[in-house]
């Protein structure tokens, strides 16, 4: 998601925890990456569930690939 808007997986982290609240260019940005109208971020009802599985396996193909990266770099595997 950070890599996604352009941000850090720090400040990413800071908003899921209710830390920061993200200024409203960056919320437009979110909700693109997410795939959603702004304001259905903050009302789960309006979510359908075809976009909460995209979302679901998105997010699983970049985790994925996040820890391959991972290995890759510290050359854990061959």
């Amino acid at each position: 998601m950070a890599e996604k808007v352009g941000t850090s997986t720090q400040y990413i982290g800071q908003i899921e925890q209710n830390k920061k609240f993200p200024s409203p260019e960056m919320l437009e940005r979110i909700a693109e990456a997410l795939e959603v109208d702004s304001p259905q971020l903050f009302s789960m009802e309006t979510i359908s569930q075809d976009a909460l599985q995209q979302f679901k396996e998105g997010f699983k193909a970049n985790l994925g690939k996040t820890i391959d990266d991972l290995i890759d770099k510290a050359k854990i595997l061959p």
